[in-house]
């Protein structure tokens, strides 16, 4: 990278983070109810719904680090409704997605691709939906603020290190609340820490954890000196990128269960396949060993690495 795109890039960079200290909310997130399953429900409950998730995502202010409105963070949420009881109970599934983009280009990378399987809440027509900081009030305003702060804490530690804390403590806040809220059975999965360690809990637990410091370092690295660099020179970011991925080999070694390491795939496996199916033999040959032992369920899409 010659000077003057150094200068032009950190120019970006800072940019970049001042803006998001200035001015409006923080996330652009556009919801789908999906309500095919349930048999006999009012849709226009679930317009309701929709519009109210959306209003209390994107127009609260989560930090003090307000964006511009073309800085917002882009996002997407599909909630698909299984069952809704007498009592209101949704028994539901949601799939949340968030993006950055790319310096000097106008791709989008994906930061998360993340399944809720447990995503399950109790709601009537025209409940207000009103988050209060540490204090519960339902397990839906529980829910959402809690994936408003991944997202933001996500995207604050791809430009910065370690940038997203206190967005993941606020998370973990969260969590902690949750532990003894007062619920519905069914609400409470997801939260308890002792449950599954694929979940809520378990994703910000290691998200804080010291033991994965390395890794959000790596995941900083991976997106400022990795795919942002790659607008100027592809070989030098693929390279940096290539650096830190044994530190997913690591993180997985020490704790073949640990969650972060699989939110982190599921977001970049494709990105990955096509970043590295045009690297060096070596490259190639060190990812794809690497990714084939901490992600064996995809070895097939892996394998195209070295195709």
């Amino acid at each position: 990278m010659t000077n003057v795109k150094r200068i032009t890039f950190i120019l970006f960079c800072l940019l970049t983070l001042a803006v998001r200290i200035s001015s409006a909310q923080e996330l652009r997130c556009t919801v789908t109810i999906n309500s095919d399953q349930v048999e006999g429900s009012s849709k226009e409950m679930f317009d309701i719904l929709k519009t109210s998730i959306e209003s209390y995502m994107n127009d609260n202010r989560w930090t003090n680090m307000t964006f511009a409105e073309h800085e917002k963070i882009e996002c997407s949420m599909l909630i698909v409704v299984k069952s809704v009881d007498v009592n209101h109970l949704f028994n539901c599934e949601m799939t949340l997605q968030s993006r950055r983009p790319v310096y000097g280009t106008t791709y989008t990378t994906t930061l998360l691709n993340f399944k809720d399987n447990a995503f399950n809440f109790t709601y009537q027509d025209y409940d207000r939906i009103e988050y209060q900081q540490n204090q519960f009030t339902t397990n839906l305003t529980a829910m959402l603020a809690y994936y408003c702060y991944l997202i933001i804490g996500l995207d604050m530690d791809s430009y910065q290190r370690l940038g997203g804390t206190p967005a993941f403590q606020q998370c973990e806040e969260i969590a902690n609340v949750c532990q003894t809220a007062s619920m519905e059975g069914s609400e409470q999965k997801g939260w308890l820490a002792f449950e599954s360690n694929r979940n809520r809990y378990a994703l910000i637990n290691n998200l804080l954890d010291e033991a994965f410091k390395a890794y959000r370092n790596f995941y900083y690295e991976y997106h400022r000196l990795g795919l942002d660099e790659m607008t100027s020179n592809v070989t030098n970011g693929r390279a940096r990128i290539a650096e830190g991925i044994p530190v997913l080999k690591e993180a997985y070694r020490s704790r073949p269960a640990t969650y972060v390491i699989n939110t982190f795939l599921d977001a970049k496996c494709d990105e990955l396949v096509d970043i590295f199916s045009k690297g060096t033999d070596k490259e190639k040959k060190t990812v794809h060993t690497i990714l084939n032992d901490i992600d064996p369920t995809r070895q097939e899409k892996y394998d195209k690495i070295m195709q």
